[in-house]
């Protein structure tokens, strides 16, 4: 079967899990070994020495130039600590009260009077490109050319004819900001990143843009639509959106049931160094492997009743931002900012509901998922 004949992911990934676990299909230029049971998928994410990174600079390299996410070993963990401070739980609570709360107040002060909005347009697709904005210290009024970029660049290999003029147009705004950075350091990511060094030398440019087309993106474009997806999901149980507007703490279980239900990226790429034996298949040495997240969070032989949104669900835990050395380096600032937006979403706009006369909500897309539209109603403050 051909990639760009899958209509319905998650029938696939289930005909798969029960019948061929590891399975062949055409992907862009070459095989695609996908693997989707959630077993599979976490033994290859903790095996780097027989499934590399390496990958990623075939195929993103044209696109973002050198980022760790084609790294593998110590060579990954020197390049990842330059931005890993950044991204602790501690370094958040800061971020938290002078970046993340009033761009999301800011945003929905724009339509509280309204009464109606669409909210991918007005909050989701504008909120976390914001705020990855402020904290990288690149000007917070040009998100929605951030926006655009996030959108295009993640098409990678897929269109090229997409994703690498986006990656040089946003390579081309962002070198007067590294200069500028350089010459006069400020307190944000794009100054640790252009003085930090590794193996006692500065960065080169080619790892300083590769940072930046990556966690631009990555910050922006996964994030709003997880966002997306928690409020698809509130929208279409309206008694639990009640009971989370009373008690916020609840949003913390709407959010991880959220990332196992519709996590926004379904897949992670890997390559085999050598022969490898998974599931009763064989996959050669140098095969493209692709471990479907999506696919893993609805195994039924670790999820019951895995189709089924339920924030109430108690057990094992998604695994919507990897595992092992590569494990997500945003995922703690991506949760406080579901946390926090979803709670002023539900706070400032009372009586949240879809608007009736609107086309339904869906959620859609293969590799990325997230709702394109979500038009609402609410009391207008």
């Amino acid at each position: 079967m051909a990639a760009d004949e899958l209509i319905d992911i998650y029938a696939f990934w289930a005909q798969c899990r029960a019948e061929c676990p590891v399975t062949v299909i055409d992907g862009p230029g070459r095989q695609l070994w996908f693997v989707t049971r959630f077993e599979d998928v976490q033994s290859i994410l903790h095996d780097a020495r027989r499934f590399s990174s390496s990958i990623n600079a075939e195929t993103m390299g044209p696109v973002m130039g050198a980022v760790i996410l084609a790294m593998d070993g110590d060579e990954h963990r020197r390049y990842r600590d330059v931005v890993g401070r950044a991204f602790r739980p501690s370094a958040l609570a800061r971020w938290e009260d002078e970046l993340i709360a009033p761009t999301i107040h800011r945003l929905l002060d724009d339509i509280a009077p309204l009464g109606h909005a669409d909210l991918v347009d007005a909050v989701t697709s504008r909120y976390p490109v914001q705020v990855i904005a402020g904290v990288l210290g690149v000007p917070v009024e040009d998100h929605a050319l951030f926006h655009r970029w996030a959108i295009e660049i993640s098409h990678g290999p897929e269109d090229y004819g997409i994703s690498i003029p986006a990656s040089e147009a946003m390579r081309r705004y962002l070198e007067p900001l590294v200069e500028q950075r350089r010459a006069r350091p400020g307190d944000d990511l794009v100054s640790d990143i252009v003085h930090a060094e590794v193996d006692g030398r500065r960065l080169g440019d080619d790892h300083v843009y590769g940072f930046l087309r990556l966690l631009l993106p990555a910050g922006a474009e996964t994030t709003y639509r997880v966002m997306g997806n928690c409020l698809v999901a509130l929208l279409a149980h309206p008694e639990v959106l009640d009971q989370a507007r009373a008690d916020p703490a609840l949003l913390d279980s709407v959010i991880e049931e959220t990332l196992r239900w519709e996590t926004s990226v379904t897949m992670i790429n890997r390559v085999t160094t050598e022969d490898v034996e998974l599931g009763g298949v064989v996959i050669p040495a140098g095969a493209s492997v692709v471990c479907a997240l999506g696919s893993a969070n609805h195994d039924e032989a670790r999820f019951s009743d895995p189709d089924r949104w339920d924030p109430t669900r108690q057990g094992p835990g998604h695994i919507s931002f990897g595992t092992g050395r590569h494990q997500c380096l945003g995922m703690h600032l991506a949760r406080l900012e579901l946390r926090v937006g979803l709670a002023a979403v539900l706070a400032r706009l009372p009586g949240l509901r879809r608007d009736p006369d609107a086309a339904a909500m869906v959620i859609d897309g293969l590799a990325f998922r997230g709702p394109q539209a979500m038009p609402v109603l609410f009391e207008a403050a």
